[in-house]
């Protein structure tokens, strides 16, 4: 594992039978998505990178060891320099968020603290909250608190357990932007743990997929969800992440352009500016094959592609192919009956239709 990137080698054993085993390393910087059921490991994770439980093996943060039994050593959680954010905010109700975020700044080892204080308090846009005590804010609020109070103590990493899993819909869709800025933001990793499909796709950079102890699967978000050999559904369905760029729109059809670099899908305008980047989601039940290119059809989005793979789990109908469409990787879903007639195989020139209101805004 290389130093530029932060790893850790787990295990924990319980007396109720369950068993943490893992390795994995994940960058310095960007949100890496630990995702997976309830009961998978994905907390006892954080837990042991924070200290809070002590599992055999490693644990190095930026090129620094804070556990290594070879070495025997093993940091207390309070020489861990990490900023840990719970689902409850836990704010000292007595106190303002002013006065939250200031308690936890004079324990700092960081000589910058201050100045990082007063950055983190605008990085979170709560400046106007910092006289307000807890009960006098929003859900939303006091989780926005209790990151810059995490941010101000200038962590080396952050370690997030499902922070919005207490909001209702509403108050997830106003911390989420700040989710977003706070990612390009610090040049530090993040691990962030939810079982929520919605905050995978809009913060995960990359994605580590958990199953009962164990990573099933792991790597940078697009590659995971282009994986037919081990399809992960997120969601609804198996399904691709591209990443682009509003071009144009079409105001009389309510259509917007979205250039994904080599291919362009036009799609139902969801209010984007033109210039924007954008993140469209493509469920492999909504892709339809063709051997020959199509005409007269109401389909909008046609693509011609190389099919890369094929997978076929066991005895069911589906199969899940693999394309690739001028550098974009596109999955679809079709029955083996289908996959027969049509004669698709790895290595054939086909054509996906998507339809575009069947392409998903992220």
């Amino acid at each position: 594992m290389s130093d530029s990137l932060s790893s850790a080698s787990l295990l924990l054993p319980r007396d109720d039978g369950f068993k943490l085993e893992c390795s994995f390393d994940f960058p310095n910087s960007g949100i890496t998505v630990l995702f997976g059921a309830s009961g998978s490991g994905k907390t006892t994770v954080l837990r042991c990178i924070a200290g809070l439980e002590r599992a055999r093996g490693f644990v190095k943060v930026d090129g620094v060891y804070w556990q290594n039994d070879a070495q025997k050593l093993f940091l207390p959680t309070w020489e861990r320099p990490l900023g840990y954010v719970f689902q409850e905010a836990s704010l000292f109700p007595h106190m303002t968020a002013k006065q939250n975020i200031e308690f936890a700044v004079k324990r700092s080892k960081s000589a910058d603290a201050r100045s990082r204080m007063e950055e983190a308090i605008d990085l979170l846009g709560i400046r106007g909250l910092l006289g307000r005590k807890p009960a006098q804010l929003s859900g939303g609020e006091r989780q926005r608190v209790a990151i810059a109070r995490a941010v101000a103590t200038e962590p080396k990493i952050m370690l997030f357990d499902e922070p919005l899993a207490a909001l209702d819909f509403k108050r997830k869709s106003e911390i989420m932007p700040w989710l977003e800025k706070l990612k390009g933001n610090l040049k530090i990793p993040m691990l962030y743990v939810t079982h929520s499909a919605e905050e995978v796709l809009h913060l995960a950079d990359n994605l580590i997929v958990m199953e009962d102890g164990k990573i099933k699967t792991s790597g940078a978000l697009t590659d995971v969800l282009a994986n037919i050999d081990l399809p992960i559904k997120i969601g609804e369905d198996a399904g691709v992440l591209l990443k682009g760029k509003v071009v144009s729109k079409e105001p009389e059809w309510s259509l917007m352009t979205v250039d994904c670099g080599n291919i362009a899908l036009h799609i139902s305008d969801n209010g984007q500016p033109v210039g924007s980047a954008a993140s469209l989601r493509i469920l492999a039940r909504e892709v339809v094959f063709a051997i020959d290119r199509p005409v007269d059809l109401s389909v909008q989005n046609a693509f011609e592609g190389t099919v890369e793979e094929i997978s076929i789990h066991g005895d069911g109908a589906d199969a899940l192919v693999r394309t690739n469409c001028s550098g974009q990787i596109i999955i679809g879903k079709l029955t083996r009956k289908a996959l027969s007639e049509l004669g698709i195989k790895e290595g054939s020139r086909i054509w996906l239709l998507i339809k575009s209101v069947a392409v998903l805004s992220v």
